[in-house]
């Protein structure tokens, strides 16, 4: 068996070496692979990692960078002009199975041409993929080798894709600002505003479960013995909080059956202030209205200067230094006592 066999063909020269398990295009180092199952595997895996969108962004960069390296290889031989490179180019990679290229419409001094692509790997690959639009490896390629040629930063358009129906994609260059980088820090900038937007509505979510928590366990409704309940006022309230707290206070003393609301005032010691004093005589008027009639305990002597300032008359009520002071007071009403 022949182990070094070599052909040429379109005055392109492939060698294999099985000894060695190499294989040689222009006498340089190659692999080859099956493009509509091993590659398209590879394109399938990239995008399940990353997504369909980075993925896209790192297959144009990495078009677009092996664009300037092939470039870079065509400026360096000499005595051939940009026409002749093109030309030299697409011969290449018609022997190299990159599908058919033709270069039209090049203009050396404005920077402009017009590639059109015939059934390249890249468009066997989407078919096989199942997509409806073209990729970008082979456009940002080509833009890459014309910026070395022409020295200048080029960019592409693509006109139609293949893989849309058309006989041929068709892609037109130019000068441009746009470069693969700016696609980059794009990409970047879309991930962060996704998760940003993705802590927000996870703050949005916790914060809503926060308020339902803080809505059960604050100031709860404690029914301590027959006809008596206790209600710790705890923190700081404003106007949600005043209003959920009257609310959920009134519609349960009924359901208590309570004579006796005790309003234990020791938690708003370092947050007593006018408002929670307005709270305070308003929720004792209310339930009065329905027949239950409120004890306060756990007033200090800086809650008391508060309320002489406020203006409201809590005398009203029965005030008491201690929980359990309050406790006797209503069970003596009843002509009980704890023993």
């Amino acid at each position: 068996m022949e182990t070094k066999p070599e052909i040429n063909v379109g005055g392109l020269q492939f060698a294999w070496d099985l000894e060695e398990g190499q294989f040689l295009f222009e006498g340089q180092d190659s692999v080859l692979f099956w493009t509509a199952s091993a590659m398209k595997l590879f394109f399938d895996t990239i995008e399940e990692i990353s997504g369909e969108d980075a993925a896209g962004v790192v297959l144009e960069t990495t078009g677009f960078r092996q664009g300037l390296l092939v470039g870079e290889y065509f400026t360096g031989m000499k005595n051939v002009s940009i026409s002749e490179a093109a030309h030299l180019i697409t011969n290449t990679y018609a022997s190299a199975g990159w599908g058919r290229a033709s270069i039209h419409e090049l203009d050396e001094s404005a920077g402009t041409l017009r590639v059109n692509l015939k059934n390249s790997w890249e468009h066997k690959i989407n078919v096989a993929q199942g997509k409806k639009e073209g990729g970008r490896y082979l456009a940002a390629h080509y833009a890459g080798i014309f910026t070395l040629l022409f020295g200048r930063n080029i960019w592409y358009r693509v006109l139609q894709h293949q893989i849309e129906g058309h006989a041929e994609t068709v892609i037109e260059y130019f000068p441009s600002e746009k470069n693969i980088e700016e696609n980059i820090h794009r990409l970047a900038r879309l991930k962060e505003a996704e998760q940003i937007s993705q802590l927000e509505r996870l703050v949005d979510e916790k914060t809503a479960e926060l308020n339902e928590l803080i809505k059960e366990i604050s100031s709860p409704i404690i029914p301590v013995l027959e006809d008596i309940v206790v209600v710790p006022l705890l923190g700081t309230y404003d106007e949600a909080r005043v209003e959920e707290l009257l609310v959920k206070t009134l519609q349960n003393l009924p359901k208590y059956k309570a004579r006796y609301l005790v309003l234990d005032l020791t938690g708003l010691n370092n947050n007593f202030t006018l408002h929670a004093a307005a709270l305070i005589d308003k929720l004792g008027s209310t339930a009065s209205l329905i027949g239950t009639d409120t004890i306060l305990v756990g007033i200090s002597p800086q809650m008391s200067m508060v309320i002489t300032e406020s203006g409201l008359n809590l005398s009203k009520f029965n005030c008491f230094q201690t929980l359990q002071h309050g406790i006797h007071y209503a069970l003596a009403q009843n002509g009980r006592s704890i023993i």
